[in-house]
């Protein structure tokens, strides 16, 4: 009996260290396993990592990419809202059929946000009752549509400028030319002789420019007289340069001034004067006819400090791009519009207006 004790005593002491050296293994081999506080799950009270938040994804409808002005609007709103939405981006070619078809494309694709600017701003009715039945918040911008019609979709508004008021500017900017350069008037007759290049037919801004230029010169005490037709050249360079030719040849030394409706025509306008020996950099100041545009793009503020061009109204294109962002976020984001931004709406309610301001030489 006394052997069996001891053995039996043995045998448990032999057991319990047994089972001490296999439990220490185990807690080894869990140490090892698991993972690092930093790879792990957050730890108690922190928050877990929130997944990125998807960007708006916004349909912009150019009405043609080729415009100088206009490609300064969309490469400003291109870099305006670089990070904050995903947008795809279409060229109307100045045809208002193709750019019906883009806007159904964007609709199917349920986009977020529209932004329009109109090839045919008297088109927008019946774009906007599309967007209106998908519900879809919309911007129109530089091309004005009646505001009446945007006022009937609540997620509707404009960004742009008031078209008088560059029609106003450049008549002020001909006072100033007048009275500063009394050799202008080169046949002394106390008149101003001049060529108008107007941007389209129908175009609603096209026409206030055409119409308040001559208006406000006049309303400034000078006496003006137009040369000929009027010009329509589509807002387009090479259009006015022939116009322009033609203008010339059958009125040699009667043009005294050219006033076009954008800077694209002006540019136009002063290739055709310095093929016959005007308007040349460092020529003779006797063979000068002043040119006044409206935009203030690149290549006329070039030929401006060139002396090729008297001067220019500017529009602000980074301005609108800015503008058109400002709005498209806190809409898509079913915010007031001008909620947390310096804009404020014109007496329509619905319209963001950029101010037109002149330029002349640097």
């Amino acid at each position: 009996m006394k052997i069996t004790r001891k053995w039996n005593v043995v045998f448990l002491c032999l057991f319990g260290l047994l089972s001490v050296v296999a439990l220490a293994a185990c807690g080894d081999s869990s140490n090892q396993s698991a993972p690092a506080a930093s790879e792990s799950a957050p730890a108690a009270g922190e928050a877990a990592p929130a997944a990125e938040a998807k960007l708006p994804t916004f349909g912009v409808l150019i009405y043609k990419y080729d415009d100088t002005y206009i490609s300064t609007v969309r490469n400003a709103l291109a870099e305006a809202l670089e990070g904050k939405a995903e947008f795809q981006m279409q060229d109307g070619k100045g045809d208002q059929a193709a750019q019906n078809d883009q806007l159904d494309v964007m609709i199917e694709k349920k986009v977020d946000l529209l932004i329009v600017n109109m090839v045919d701003a008297r088109a927008a009715e019946g774009l906007l009752a599309k967007v209106k039945a998908a519900g879809i918040p919309v911007i129109f911008f530089n091309r004005e549509p009646d505001l009446n019609v945007l006022k009937t979709f609540d997620k509707a508004a404009f960004v742009g400028t008031n078209a008088a008021d560059a029609g106003n500017m450049q008549g002020d900017i001909v006072k100033k030319l007048w009275d500063e350069h009394p050799e202008y008037d080169r046949n002394n007759d106390g008149k101003l002789q001049y060529v108008m290049f107007q941007g389209e037919p129908d175009n609603p801004e096209a026409i206030a420019r055409t119409e308040f230029s001559v208006k406000k010169a006049v309303e400034d005490g000078v006496q003006m007289e137009q040369v000929g037709q009027t010009y329509v050249c589509n807002w387009d360079t090479a259009q006015a340069q022939q116009a322009m030719e033609s203008a010339l040849a059958a009125n040699e030394g009667k043009i005294e001034l050219v006033l076009a409706n954008n800077d694209s025509m002006a540019m136009g306008a002063v290739a055709a004067l310095s093929n016959v020996g005007f308007n040349t950099e460092g020529g003779d100041p006797a063979k000068f006819v002043p040119v006044v545009g409206v935009d203030a793009t690149d290549q006329a503020v070039d030929a401006i400090n060139k002396g090729l061009m008297s001067a220019t109204v500017k529009q602000d294109g980074p301005a609108m791009a800015q503008a058109i962002s400002a709005l498209a976020l806190n809409m898509v984001a079913g915010k007031p519009p001008l909620e947390g931004t310096t804009y404020t709406w014109d007496d329509s309610g619905i319209a963001v207006r950029i101010p037109y301001a002149p330029f002349f030489k640097e």
